[in-house]
């Protein structure tokens, strides 16, 4: 299930947006202005941004820049919402980044639409080209190969899957409970040290093929890249 940010200042807009997000079937948080969802891109990073422009803060042309900077949220899609309708303000937003734009006032079904096709569109470019490459270490999910600088590396499948994660989700502290949630499919409490030990031995086959320092930890978190 899609999970979708929304930074929309009007209180009234936000709930119905809630409201025709999650009839729509998906998952959605939302923020009266940029700070909060800084705050929370720390621990969950979203599938679609929904931007308004005029915020108290930052407007929406700040925010859309700073997350087309950022590794982690550069190639998650964000469309604007807004009152204003002129050409000018359209361009402005698709030049720094955005998939779409959408003009207030704006129907449920209008915006659900908008949503679907757009995640439809990336989702298709991202299956097409989905080769994730960090300095020397590149993996491609399409055909589960792992190399470093060109040479392949054998990892197990939950390794694979633990890197593929990681790197996904490049600069972000992933707790070890995420992990298990993750990558072996259930909520984990408790012992955390199968999550320990898959790390330690990827973090082994990468180094041996020369690749050092990639996976990082976070004391009392988990890790990041």
């Amino acid at each position: 299930m899609a999970l979708i940010y929304c930074v929309e200042d009007d209180e009234g807009i936000r709930e119905l947006i809630s409201c025709a997000l999650k009839s729509g079937g998906y998952d959605v948080k939302t923020f009266a202005k940029a700070k909060p969802c800084y705050e929370e891109l720390k621990n969950t990073v979203p599938s679609l941004f929904l931007l308004d422009i005029m915020l108290p803060d930052e407007d929406g042309y700040q925010i859309l820049t700073k997350l087309k900077k950022q590794p982690s949220t550069q190639d998650i899609p964000v469309i604007m919402l807004t009152a204003k309708s002129g050409e000018i303000d359209k361009v402005s937003g698709l030049e720094l980044g955005a998939d779409d734009y959408i003009t207030k006032p704006f129907g449920v079904m209008e915006l659900l639409s908008r949503i679907k096709a757009v995640l439809r569109r990336v989702g298709k470019t991202a299956a097409e080209n989905d080769v994730i490459t960090i300095d020397n270490v590149s993996v491609d999910s399409a055909r589960r190969i792992c190399t470093v600088a060109g040479q392949e590396v054998t990892l197990t499948y939950k390794e694979f899957e633990l890197l593929m994660y990681l790197m996904r989700h490049r600069s972000i502290a992933v707790s070890r409970d995420k992990l298990m949630e993750t990558v072996w499919g259930y909520e984990f409490a408790g012992e955390t040290r199968t999550v320990d030990m898959h790390i330690k031995t990827l973090r082994q086959k990468l180094e041996s093929a020369g690749c050092t320092d990639l996976i990082k930890t976070v004391r009392g978190i988990g890790y990041k890249i």
